[in-house]
């Protein structure tokens, strides 16, 4: 995480850009930049920002799994037999004429 030397005000940051970027480029440890007091934008590496972002749709995955999961336990499913046979009948109501 960061710490409270993380923690630098947007008016450091305009002033000192080139300095922000270096220091987390280099650490790779995320800056928070202040606007009256109040964090207002975390600052970090690309590398860092990429493993984030693989994690969130990871994370995301998971949950995605644990609903299905309730789902299924719940009888909220149906088999793929029912499913395709669903889509089938629909396709037969556009498609009279296809050889389904």
């Amino acid at each position: 995480m960061y710490t409270t030397s993380d923690i630098y005000p947007v008016s450091d940051f305009n002033r000192k850009t080139s300095e922000h970027i270096k220091r987390v480029q280099e650490t790779k440890k995320p800056e928070v930049l202040t606007v009256n007091g109040k964090a207002a934008v975390v600052m970090v590496d690309p590398e860092s920002y990429d493993k984030l972002a693989q994690n969130q749709e990871l994370l995301q995955t998971i949950k995605n799994i644990a609903i299905a999961n309730e789902q299924h336990e719940n009888g909220q499913t149906k088999s793929a037999r029912q499913v395709f046979q669903e889509l089938k009948d629909e396709l037969k109501t556009k498609y009279p004429d296809a050889d389904l």
